[in-house]
């Protein structure tokens, strides 16, 4: 929520409530009229009524537009926070509220159930692909290396019935 509104309201109010006495000690005072100066007291106090109601009119909106902001935000993180794990012991403790009230279960949790056998299942494919991904490395060092024995012979050796162009002789800029 914006500080700043509440505290630029205050001050109009503060700034009304300045002129309004500033009216009321003029009333007293014979030289002006008193319905005239109340007239216009009046017509202050009109205003002040007129901006307050359109702040707090529009106040709602603010504080809506905060709380979406906040709940969505407190969505997120407790989302971001929460073990997914956590859901197995909800339904194990719901379900032993359902069993001593004598009702018949809605779900079972397999007998034996470790809460850590699926981060073991991740461990070990992660592993198996680090193994594959070194084995790939490898194999295409060996083709890199292979490749280029391969280009190396052919250019120290002519292929079979290749002619050499004989090399035009270029010194002292004669051709």
């Amino acid at each position: 929520m914006n500080l700043r509104l509440f505290q630029e309201l205050a001050e109009l109010n503060v700034a009304f409530e300045q002129v309004i006495q500033g009216l009321q000690r003029m009333e007293k005072v014979k030289l002006y009229h008193g319905d005239i100066i109340r007239y216009a007291r009046a017509d202050v106090e009109s205003a002040r009524v007129d901006a307050n109601r359109e702040f707090f009119d529009n106040f709602d909106q603010i504080v809506e537009d905060d709380a979406v902001w906040a709940y969505k935000f407190q969505r997120e993180y407790n989302k971001k926070i929460k073990d997914p794990d956590d859901i197995y012991l909800e339904i194990k403790d719901s379900e032993e509220r359902r069993k001593k009230k004598g009702l018949p279960p809605r779900l079972v949790i397999l007998p034996g159930w470790d809460m850590s056998d699926e981060e073991r299942c991740d461990e070990k494919q992660a592993k198996k692909r680090k193994r594959a991904g070194n084995k790939a490395q490898k194999t295409t060092k060996k083709r890199k290396s292979h490749h280029s024995k391969s280009s190396r012979r052919a250019t120290d050796h002519p292929q079979k019935g290749a002619t050499l162009t004989p090399e035009k002789d270029t010194t002292n800029g004669e051709t």
